[in-house]
């Protein structure tokens, strides 16, 4: 086996600039999931990818969905110990604001950064970057060697980026199907640093409420109505203000109900780690920590859960002055969980917690965006061991086991609805600027990331 890796390695290296050049035609497909005025790019994007997936030697179809299509391909291979399941997205963020973009952004090119060549454009990292490096390994095991060394099956959406609505009944209809896999891989993550690999084993859940306080039939004048008037801003404003208390804890009754004290031994280990808080937050132009008092951030990352207000309106938003008591306010608010939390009954808790606090005239209304839970993965899987192996051998450096503050539901869906657990493996970085305006992928990244997953599907052959 180490023989066949040598020579995929040697072939990725040879093929980069094609592989560059497929990669620079993907992302110049303008596929925003979230704007319907963009539906056939997206589907100009499934297009290419089921192709791409054909050009390797894959069989490949586009299955149609109430939103974005899925493209399914698979690779058998007789005789093979393990089945694979390759997941990733071919969707992207709007890339709004356009005004901030040094460079159109589905005008992908190749840029210096300042630790080398970096691909600009929109979805350079998030997702479609990360998404070809698979493919590039696939392909170069399949040059070289005549095959893969496992079985594979790959599964692409096009609405991850809005949430994913067609992706549990999609599981669900095609369980038979997508459930012969035994471990997913995830490519949608970060590494470590620019020089250290990465697999990640925990994730936060994620629950989403929006919430509409209403005062009135109509907004009202203020120099009639303002004094006796209930204002809903007001109302909100003081419901949002209390989901805290002074300790930076977040104060719905039950809410660190199941949430697990961190070891110190493990909590020692992320000391270790060299994790530099103000260069951390400083890039993101933040002076100081917030959140619970007395914590590291990485544990606030990856340990602890959250609750934050994401946006809030109400009343007169344009230019200059309209003198007005609004009639409603609403505010969208969303809650990072950690495993041992339950998604549903803290739904229920935080609404009762609003509408307990509501003063008399006022009434709420809620609208559930979504619920899932937190995941912690097996560190003593095999599958974790084969990747850490492999990704030490690319890259020189012991690959990290972390945690990661995001969600991917995706991987909760793999768990709950195919009975499969995730390898999480990604060559993103937290300077990438996804979902912002200048998103990039060091050149790098993208290049030893499919060397990485090259030795990684070899690895899990012999695992």
């Amino acid at each position: 086996m180490a023989a066949a890796i040598d020579a995929v390695l040697g072939r990725l290296d040879r093929d980069f600039d094609q592989a560059l050049a497929r990669l620079l035609g993907f992302l110049a497909i303008p596929s925003v999931s979230t704007d319907k005025a963009y539906a056939a790019e997206c589907r100009r994007a499934a297009e290419w990818s089921a192709a791409q997936l054909r050009d390797i030697g894959f069989t490949a179809r586009i299955d149609e969905t109430p939103g974005q299509p899925m493209v399914v391909g698979r690779r058998a291979v007789a005789g093979a110990r393990r089945h694979v399941l390759f997941y990733g997205h071919y969707d992207v963020q709007p890339p709004d604001p356009l005004a901030l973009w040094t460079n159109p952004p589905f005008a992908p090119r190749v840029a210096e950064g300042p630790r080398g060549p970096q691909l600009q454009g929109r979805g350079t990292s998030d997702d479609k970057g990360q998404l070809m490096t698979f493919l590039e390994a696939a392909r170069a095991w399949r040059a070289v060697a005549g095959e893969l060394p496992v079985t594979v099956t790959v599964l692409l959406e096009g609405e991850e980026e809005t949430g994913s609505p067609s992706l549990a009944p999609y599981l669900a209809a095609h369980r038979e199907e997508l459930g012969q896999a035994e471990l997913a891989l995830v490519c949608d993550t970060t590494q470590w640093n620019a020089e250290t690999p990465a697999i990640t084993t925990s994730l936060r859940g994620l629950l989403l409420e929006e919430v509409t306080v209403t005062t009135a039939s109509r907004d009202l004048h203020s120099g009639m109505y303002g004094g006796p008037a209930l204002n809903p801003i007001h109302v909100l404003a003081a419901l949002v203000a209390g989901l805290h208390d002074a300790e930076g804890r977040v104060t719905v009754p039950g809410f660190y109900d199941g949430v697990a004290a961190v070891p110190e031994a493990v909590k020692a280990q992320w000391r270790g780690l060299g994790f530099d808080e103000k260069a951390f937050l400083g890039e993101a132009g933040l002076a100081a920590v917030s959140g619970e008092k007395g914590r590291d951030v990485l544990e606030l990352l990856w340990a602890r859960p959250t609750c934050d207000v994401n946006g809030i309106k109400g009343g007169y938003l344009g230019e200059g002055s309209k003198t007005i008591v609004p009639a409603q306010a609403s505010a969208k608010v969303s809650f990072r969980l950690v495993p041992g939390q339950d998604p549903l009954k803290l739904r229920d808790a935080f609404r009762a917690f609003v509408t307990e606090k509501l003063p008399a005239g006022a009434r709420v209304d809620f609208v559930s965006h979504g619920a899932s839970p937190g995941l912690q993965l097996p560190l003593e899987s095999p599958y974790i061991a084969a990747a850490s192996k492999a990704l030490s051998a690319e890259w020189g450096r012991q690959a990290i086991l972390m945690g990661c503050g995001a969600s991917i539901p995706i991987v909760g869906s793999f768990k709950r609805d195919l009975g499969m657990d995730a390898l999480m493996v990604g060559f993103a970085l937290d300077d990438d600027r996804i979902h912002s305006p200048n998103e990039k992928y060091e050149l790098r990244a993208f290049q030893k990331g499919a060397r990485s997953w090259a030795r990684i599907l070899g690895a899990l052959a012999e695992a």
